[in-house]
């Protein structure tokens, strides 16, 4: 089965709309949000639970991550990442272009590829585009990144646009390797072109452009790179409103590593299809709960014994299982359990925003919507 994109209904005073994306592991509704399973798994959160009361519909991994642990060898022998974690919904990978920068402080790079010192053991490592889509085979994830370079926020033009030339020429030998090769698992993989240019709309209208060149069947959609970098927030809406309407309307659009509630809510208004972040289980580990209330610290005194329900309007069974004052206990005690209610509870939060953005795009509302909802859930309480 190809991978396929549906798109089934827009909001009249906004760029949002919905669609069904077809893979050969289950369908994903979008706008969606993807648990962030950086090494195989989503931190402190069952499968069980992401699928059955998260109701997650694609979660991701990270390439930079499974290529130094658990190695090629053990996914290939595993029959990939679906059989390695037992996860039967679909995958995405990120190139782990953004980690070799973020990550590693001795790098280099040329347009052949991206050489590297792992953070583990300080080993050396090399990416090109074509390594890079054969380590995406071998990991299996039913859709592929791009190699790219993540530019700073706060990079000049000049070094911004000499950033995008080496995504471009990467890019270009990544898309005819990956056209020349073939999924080792026996179900369709496609890959995502990923447009950069940082905060000027001169690059990120070259960017889509150039990648349109390289346009195929084999394109499943297009990922926006290089945003929530170190840019002011307005900048990073402003390159949605360059880049959204540039992008084919039949393909899904992907903002990477975005965002808070708020974030996610705007890029949908300008067009954006699907999100990803380590906030939720990232801030919930640090005793962050996102609701539609507003965001509440956990470690707050506020909260010793107070034996409400963690959050009556909450969709997960954390959130009517246990109490306030159980939830700081556990945070002021050092529990694990306590980073698991919480990861799990704002993950089944962020679900259940991207339904309700869905329900309202298709009442026609979504634009107002929007504008009343963003300053609850964004409020302290």
């Amino acid at each position: 089965m190809a991978f396929t994109f549906r798109q089934t209904s827009r909001d009249p005073g906004s760029s949002a709309r919905c669609g069904i994306i077809s893979t050969d592991h289950g369908e994903i509704h979008t706008p969606i949000f993807m648990p962030v399973g950086t090494v195989g798994t989503v931190k402190g959160v069952y499968h069980h639970d992401l699928t059955d009361d998260i109701k997650a519909e694609i979660i991701l991994g990270n390439t930079y991550h499974l290529y130094l642990r658990p190695g090629l060898d053990t996914l290939r022998k595993a029959g990939g990442l679906h059989k390695f974690e037992h996860w039967d919904r679909p995958i995405l990978t990120d190139s782990g272009g953004f980690q070799v920068f973020s990550l590693t402080p001795i790098r280099k790079l040329t347009p052949d590829g991206c050489t590297f010192a792992s953070h583990i053991d300080g080993s050396r490592h090399t990416f090109t585009p074509e390594n890079n889509v054969d380590t995406q085979r071998i990991i299996g994830a039913d859709i592929m990144m791009a190699l790219d370079e993540c530019c700073p926020g706060d990079a000049d033009f000049r070094y911004a646009e000499k950033s995008l030339k080496l995504t471009q020429g990467w890019l270009e030998r990544y898309a005819r390797h990956f056209d020349e090769t073939e999924p080792l698992y026996g179900y369709t993989q496609t890959m995502f072109p990923i447009i950069q240019g940082c905060v000027y709309p001169e690059l990120r209208k070259r960017a889509v452009d150039h990648a349109l060149t390289l346009d195929n069947a084999n394109r499943g959609g297009y990922a926006i790179g290089g945003l929530a970098v170190g840019e002011p927030t307005e900048k990073m809406y402003e390159m949605l409103e360059v880049t959204c309407p540039l992008l084919p309307e039949d393909k899904p659009r992907y903002l990477m590593g975005v965002g808070t509630p708020a974030n996610i809510l705007e890029g949908i208004a300008r067009g954006v299809d699907m999100f990803d972040c380590v906030m939720p289980t990232r801030n919930g580990r640090n005793g962050m709960l996102f609701t539609w209330n507003g965001i509440m610290n956990m470690r707050n005194a506020k909260w010793e014994q107070d034996f409400s329900e963690l959050d009556p309007s909450g969709t997960s069974f954390v959130d009517h299982y246990y109490t306030k004052a159980y939830l700081r206990h556990l945070f002021t005690a050092k529990e694990m359990f306590a980073a698991m209610i919480a990861s799990e509870h704002n993950l089944a939060f962020y679900l259940d925003l991207v339904r309700q953005a869905r329900t309202h795009i298709e009442a026609g509302d979504y634009a107002a919507w929007k504008d009343a909802v963003i300053p609850r859930i964004m409020q302290r309480c």
